[in-house]
């Protein structure tokens, strides 16, 4: 793991007793804005499979590919990036931005870090956004005034759940399939809708799954679960999914063919793209 964000020097807006899911995922990519807390959980997940932090580069490689797909073949020039996560190279803004210059982007997080760091980041970006919403609240983060100014609800829109849902915990009766109802009803026909999460293959590798989401899940972090690929098919909700489906975030639409074994990590973590008529 590289060096990180020195725990001598945490701004005041942070906890750094409580890991943060973006921190972790920063720790996973060997990115330096995470804390020990952060740290521990990446060490115990490894522990289960050395090769985990392979969760966190196969849904970065998904969402750049994805992205740009979607900004090449789509038409869609209005992204809603829900729980964008930490600032790195190739953000949505930088793929999609790079194809059509007009692209809009609006990237939601509320964790305190991301938000610092975005801000920044974004203070001289055209046509980029960051708000401070809760993702697993659609209702109340569609009616966000930026949500709702910087992009046109009645052209289509692509809606990115890019290795988020696995992290949702309703404490109702409320599922992540019922949260993805509420922002794919939203959406304006001719959207797209891409969502990265983990998997539980069902085969050799199912063990290694859920040994990791055991990990995740008793850590102090207390999320991160894995799913099998049919309950995954329900959070698109019907929608009509883009070719190859919803398959291993390796095999959609790789860069190029695959001649290297894929490890326990990479069969773990499945992505797809799917269309609103």
């Amino acid at each position: 793991m590289s060096s990180a964000t020195s725990d001598q020097t945490v701004p005041s807006y942070v906890d750094p007793s409580q890991p943060s899911i973006a921190r972790v995922y920063d720790a996973f990519l060997n990115g330096t804005d995470n804390y020990e807390v952060d740290r521990e959980v990446v060490r115990g997940v490894l522990k289960a499979a050395p090769e985990a932090a392979d969760l966190a580069v196969e849904n970065r490689r998904f969402l750049i590919r994805a992205c740009r797909f979607l900004a090449q073949q789509t038409g869609v020039t209005q992204y809603l990036d829900c729980g964008s996560g930490l600032p790195t190279a190739e953000n949505t803004h930088n793929v999609v931005q790079r194809i059509n210059p007009d692209a809009r982007v609006v990237y939601v997080d509320n964790d305190p870090l991301v938000l610092a760091h975005s801000r920044a980041l974004l203070e001289e970006v055209e046509g980029a956004f960051i708000v401070s919403e809760d993702i697993f609240e659609p209702e109340k983060l569609l009616l966000n005034e930026v949500v709702r100014s910087a992009l046109d609800w009645n052209e289509p829109i692509a809606l990115l759940q890019m290795g988020t849902l696995h992290h949702y915990n309703g404490e109702d009766a409320r599922t992540r399939k019922d949260v993805m109802r509420a922002y794919i009803d939203a959406l304006p026909p001719g959207s797209y809708v891409a969502i990265s999460h983990f998997l539980d293959p069902e085969d050799e590798y199912s063990a290694t799954a859920r040994t990791m989401e055991g990990m995740f899940l008793h850590s102090m972090m207390g999320s991160g679960t894995f799913s099998t690929k049919a309950e995954l098919e329900e959070l698109f909700n019907g929608l009509e999914l883009v070719a190859p489906g919803l398959v291993r975030c390796a095999d959609w639409w790789p860069d190029g063919p695959q001649l290297k074994q894929l490890n326990a990590a990479q069969r773990c973590i499945a992505g797809g793209v799917a269309r609103k008529a």
